[in-house]
């Protein structure tokens, strides 16, 4: 094969410089494709990618040809050419005949798609045997359609032991290696999944309750906030990747807590396919703690992104905590009078949601601020399901007491060690 997968970088030690190239709609305010442009220059800096320069093409679709208009694409080729760059990004999925007519219009410039960039995270952040066969499965399911764009050349072969004989061409060969390696990473994948749906069955008498939210939203860090373990935490995307449960006993009520993969717009579908084992970990668990960073411009949008792909996955029948955090770093909003706004301050959203079904809190993780009430709701949920599974545990009455008294006095906490 001529090409691999391999972590994108530079020919010289010095950090990949990147532009970004971003398609805003008719139906799209153009400062939405902005905000998205910001998001993939994130996501670019999580894998040392630094990002010179953003451009944006308002079109009624994207070009048939080359994704951007031919004046625009001339534009970014001038750019890129005067600046010495040597990435293009671009903020939507290449189609196969896009990335070969992008391939001759621009020499010398790797040029990839949004669904490879997330996938090169994921291939850096997994630690597990399974994350790994995982973003490798990904990442071969992502190739197989766009294998023609790797070619220069298609020389014909000639006929040997295996081969279909010199009629196939190198191309069909690689195409059969690849299809074949997929198959060989199911299969490993399989018995993975195997042993750990026999973890998970081994906990089927103990509640389980699952961290879910976007991507960077501090899910790790109240997992080690509420587990008092040392759970990885970061400020960039996808930072984690393998899910981590911890067994943590509130109140001598002992439960599950995984933290999860976190989701993000436009998630490649090759990457949730191969992430199902994963996922069942939210599929499975007996409630959802919904983690929000109030503080993002488009937090609301990142709530709905998470709930559809909760429905995607069946897993939105469950008591689910809604929880607001990084309120440190709200900043009030200023809107024109006279003007349909959403909530401006952070009291206006916290009476917003008073008013709603939601189930919710607002805390600071990293400051500790609501911390103490996030654990009170979080037993509230847990003690419920928990009282279920055993009616007659001695700890019943001393709890619903406690309950009644709104929580007040402490909670006896202990942790255990990784599931």
């Amino acid at each position: 094969m001529k090409k691999e997968f391999h972590h994108i970088k530079a020919e010289s030690d010095k950090a990949p410089r990147a532009v970004l190239v971003g398609v805003s709609l008719k139906d799209q305010k153009l400062e939405k494709a902005e905000e998205y442009l910001d998001e993939l220059a994130f996501l670019a800096s999580t894998l040392g990618i630094k990002t010179e320069k953003k451009f944006i093409q308002r079109l009624d679709h994207p070009d048939k040809r080359t994704f951007v208009g031919k004046g625009k694409l001339d534009e970014i080729l001038t750019y890129v050419q005067a600046e010495g760059i040597d990435t293009i990004i671009f903020d939507d999925d290449l189609s196969s005949a896009h990335a070969r007519n992008l391939d001759r219009e621009i020499e010398d410039v790797m040029i990839i798609d949004r669904s490879l960039l997330i996938l090169q995270i994921f291939a850096m952040r997994a630690k597990s045997a399974q994350a790994k066969t995982q973003v490798e499965l990904a990442q071969y399911q992502y190739m197989l359609p766009r294998l023609t764009n790797l070619w220069t050349h298609h020389s014909r072969q000639r006929g040997g032991v295996g081969m279909k004989g010199p009629g196939e061409t190198e191309l069909e060969t690689d195409k059969r290696i690849i299809r074949d390696k997929i198959s060989l990473l199911r299969k490993k994948l399989k018995k993975i999944e195997t042993q750990s749906d026999l973890r998970r069955k081994n906990r089927d008498r103990e509640v389980r309750a699952a961290l879910v939210g976007y991507t960077n939203v501090g899910k790790s860090t109240i997992m080690r906030l509420l587990s008092k373990a040392d759970v990885f935490a970061e400020n960039k995307l996808f930072a984690t990747v393998d899910s981590t449960v911890r067994k943590i006993t509130m109140n001598n009520v002992p439960f599950l807590m995984t933290d999860t993969v976190g989701f993000i717009r436009k998630l490649p579908t090759t990457l949730i396919e191969s992430f199902k084992s994963t996922l069942d970990e939210i599929v499975e668990a007996d409630l959802l703690i919904h983690v929000v960073d109030i503080s993002h411009e488009s937090f609301e949008e990142h709530i709905e992104i998470v709930n559809k792909t909760l429905l995607e996955i069946k897993a939105t029948d469950k008591p689910t905590l809604l929880v607001f955090n990084k309120v440190d770093n709200y900043v009030d909003k200023e809107y024109p009078p006279f003007e349909d706004n959403p909530p401006a301050t952070l009291e206006e959203w916290k009476e917003s949601y008073l008013a709603s079904e939601y189930n919710h809190i607002f805390l600071s993780a990293i400051k500790n601020e609501g911390v103490d009430e996030l654990k009170r709701k979080i037993f509230e949920l847990v003690s419920d399901r928990f009282y279920k599974i055993y009616p007659n545990h001695h700890s019943f009455a001393y709890n619903q007491l406690w309950l009644e008294h709104g929580g007040e006095w402490p909670m006896s906490e202990n942790t255990g060690d990784d599931e």
